[in-house]
Parts: C-alpha cells; sequence; structure tokens
C-alpha cells in the first residue's frame, strides 16, 4: 500500500450468497468489528436482492454498500438486468464491472465491460473494474499484455476526472476460489502492470493516485503480506467476505 498517494479500500464479493435475513445479521456481527476503522475503506457487495437489507443495517455506520453488476442501458427490454439508475434510488453506491465469473458465465466481454463502466460512471456510482489473466495466459507470459489490454478497452472513452470514481481490482482467474493464491510478489506485479496501462492512457500522475485492488484469493491469513506490497491498495473478497470475522480481520490488516 501507497497511502501518502492513494487510498485503501477492502471490499466484499459476495457472489451469489445470503438471503436478505442473513446480509442484515451479517452486518450487524460487522460493524462494532470495524467501528471506528478509518484507514481504508469499507465495502460490501452483495446480490440485488439483498441490497435494501444491506443498505438499512449499514446505515450510519463506515461501510459503504455496492453491487455485483449493472447494465449499460438507463431502461428497457432487458429481462432480468438493473440500471445504474436503479442501483442509486436503492443507496448502492458502488458496483463492481467485468468479474471474471461475469465474464466466463455470462458472456461479458471487453466491450460490454467498457459500455457497463461509462454508464455507471456517469450516473455517479463508483465503479471496481475487474481485470485478470487465465492460467494458459500467464504460461505463455502475456500477462501484462492482457491486463494492459483489459485495462485499456473497459476505460475506452472514460474521461480522466471520472478515475476519482474508479477502482481496478487485479484478479488472475488461475486463483479465484481455488484456494491457489498469487505470490505478494505475482499480486504486486500485476497491479503493476494495470497501474501501467494507467499511466499510458493518463499519465504517472493519474495511475499513482488509482487505486488498485488484488482480488485473488486474499483471507485474513494472507491480507498483511499481500498489502504490504507497494502496488497493492487493497483487496476484492471473495469467500472470506461473508464471515464477518474474516473480513474484519482483513481491515484490520489494512489499517
Amino acid at each position: 500500500m501507497k497511502k501518502s498517494t492513494r487510498k485503501t479500500v477492502i471490499a466484499g464479493n459476495w457472489k451469489m450468497n445470503m438471503t436478505p435475513k442473513q446480509a442484515e445479521e451479517m452486518i450487524k456481527q460487522l460493524r462494532p468489528l470495524t467501528k471506528g476503522k478509518r484507514g481504508c475503506g469499507i465495502v460490501l457487495c452483495v446480490p440485488a436482492i439483498d441490497i435494501p437489507a444491506a443498505v438499512r443495517a449499514a446505515k450510519g455506520s463506515n461501510i459503504h454498500i455496492g453491487a455485483e453488476n449493472v447494465h449499460f442501458e438507463p431502461k428497457g427490454a432487458y429481462t432480468g438486468e438493473i440500471s445504474a439508475d436503479m442501483l442509486l434510488s436503492a443507496g448502492v453506491e458502488y458496483v463492481i464491472i467485468g468479474h471474471s465469473e461475469r465474464r466466463q458465465y455470462f458472456g461479458e466481454t471487453d466491450e460490454t465491460v467498457n459500455k457497463r463502466v461509462k454508464a455507471a460512471l456517469n450516473a455517479g456510482l463508483r465503479v471496481i473494474l475487474c481485470v485478470g489473466e487465465v492460467l494458459a495466459q500467464r504460461d505463455l507470459g502475456i500477462t501484462r499484455e492482457i491486463l494492459s489490454m483489459q485495462t485499456k478497452i473497459a476505460l475506452s472513452g472514460v474521461p480522466a476526472e471520472q478515475l476519482k470514481n474508479l477502482i481496478i481490482a487485479y484478479e488472475p482467474v488461475w486463483a479465484i476460489g481455488t484456494g491457489r493464491v498469487a505470490t505478494p510478489d505475482q499480486a504486486d506485479e500485476g497491479n503493476g502492470f494495470v497501474r501501467a496501462a494507467v499511466a499510458e492512457l493518463y499519465g504517472k500522475k493519474a495511475a499513482e493516485a488509482l487505486t488498485v485492488q488484488y482480488g485473488g484469493s486474499m483471507n485474513e491469513k494472507n491480507a498483511a503480506e499481500l498489502l504490504a506490497r507497494v502496488n497493492v491498495d487493497g483487496g476484492l473478497i471473495g469467500g472470506a467476505s461473508l464471515v464477518a470475522e474474516k473480513f474484519a480481520a482483513i481491515v484490520n490488516a489494512a489499517q
């Protein structure tokens, strides 16, 4: 982390877990564990069905609520989708875009990710943009090229003044849900590749100010070592974000 120039953010991605009642109970447990923790931003990105309950449960705390996806159109015949304005009206502040599971299972492409990013930023949401390589690409030695391409396409047409509402999460796809974690050096290197791509688009100063998270199986046991790396400005947390004590431990590591 480099807190002198950029903000640290720990964000949970609940994926398809938790009923509204469970969401409310988890946040009630988390609140006292994170009360007064101002060393990093704290975000929970929850399933759409949980958003109202999560917003109510987090009200008045330092916990911010995010969504797991957003559509790029403001309204229309898009069954099952949710617009940026709908999320804002429900009290959502953040949204994850381009997660590898959305790309793998639901047909997301670099181009549709770009459209969602622009729609979310233009509406006033804060975006957590996910980029990452699969194992075959890492083995071919093209990680830097893949991260640069994904980053540049996702940010095509995004003006520099909107970067203040953008976080990028580097998530090596081979380290998500597998229990296999990138080494701290690999995480730092991948985040550095992302930062370099942003520097090519917007300049070094803008890149140095951007929060770049690591998003591959970070947990309460490895968080401190990963967060100690200069390019790792927080984490996008999967399984560990479902347990208040584990998520709070990661927040503490980021203090």
